[in-house]
């Protein structure tokens, strides 16, 4: 059972940032599943892939005025995000990883909800008869796209305080941007491409930060010691509460919600301006926070 249990915490990145419904429904399901598939030549891509054909189907179920599509369409979002956690924990217990894996899984929960939006905007159109509601749907998606961006940037920050191994997915604007200079054409290039101007987003939105990771660099190079290591970890932990609000399991309880009452219009008023509060909140906390580790 102890060595079952190892396992089970090598497939995660780390148990500090997974939230409270990952730690007790998604993520010992996604293991189970890794389990089964990783001897059988399936790949964490493929399952990536087939994630992203499930969650996008889910924008037709939720633009149906049908409580019962409503409710298989929830069920296939769940699934969806089981299958996100598969090909992370899959590719962690069989050591397949790649840089394009890791662009592909945050592409594909970014076109779950691209599907959604547009499926809320196409009913609520028909309903009310204007097409002004694509006006909150794009709104929703450009302030989604940033939202998931910032808190990717900080649950991957997290693992770089954790320690030299588990913060090596963590990179900086300029490891990126080497990376892409080394890199083939190619479809993977575009990718990598599209991941410096992610990148570059996460680096504008927190420059005290940016600035006490140079320092760190400067000082320690890969090697911070412990002490500091808690330390910052403490710092950027309690922000993850706040985090947790953006993440898949934060904006899905309220979605379904929502959706089983069939008001789908304030979930636009949810994600527009309660979650765009939720993001200025974390950005402000977290400059104060780093601002006392600047020499």
């Amino acid at each position: 059972m102890g060595e079952k249990n190892t396992e089970y915490e090598a497939s995660l990145k780390s148990i500090e940032t997974e939230n409270y419904v990952d730690r007790i429904f998604y993520r010992p399901i996604g293991f189970r599943i890794a389990c089964l598939l990783r001897n059988t030549g399936i790949t964490p891509n493929m399952v990536t892939i087939i994630s992203i054909f499930v969650g996008v189907s889910v924008g037709f179920l939720f633009y149906q005025n049908n409580l019962l599509l409503n409710i298989a369409g929830i069920a296939l979002l769940i699934c969806a995000n089981i299958l996100d956690c598969v090909d992370g924990q899959l590719a962690r217990l069989t050591g397949i990883k790649s840089e394009i894996g890791r662009i592909l899984d945050g592409v594909a929960g970014d076109l779950w909800f691209l599907s959604i939006y547009v499926g809320f905007a196409l009913r609520l159109s028909e309903m009310y008869g204007t097409y002004w509601f694509f006006l909150p749907a794009v709104i929703s998606g450009f302030s989604h796209l940033v939202q998931a961006n910032i808190t990717d940037y900080y649950k991957t920050l997290h693992l770089f305080f954790i320690s030299k191994e588990k913060g090596k997915e963590f990179q900086t604007l300029e490891q990126i941007k080497a990376n892409y200079a080394e890199m083939k054409p190619g479809v993977s290039k575009v990718f990598y491409y599209l991941y410096i101007w992610y990148t570059l987003l996460q680096v504008k939105a927190t420059p005290a930060l940016q600035q006490l990771l140079r320092q760190l660099h400067e000082k320690y190079g890969d090697n911070i010691p412990e002490d500091l290591r808690l330390r910052l970890r403490k710092a950027n932990k309690e922000l993850m509460k706040y985090v947790d609000l953006m993440t898949f399991n934060g904006r899905t309880i309220v979605m379904f919600l929502i959706v089983l009452t069939g008001k789908v219009w304030v979930y636009f008023i949810y994600e527009i301006v309660i979650l765009n509060i939720v993001l200025g909140v974390v950005l402000k906390k977290s400059e104060k926070k780093f601002a006392p580790f600047l020499d």
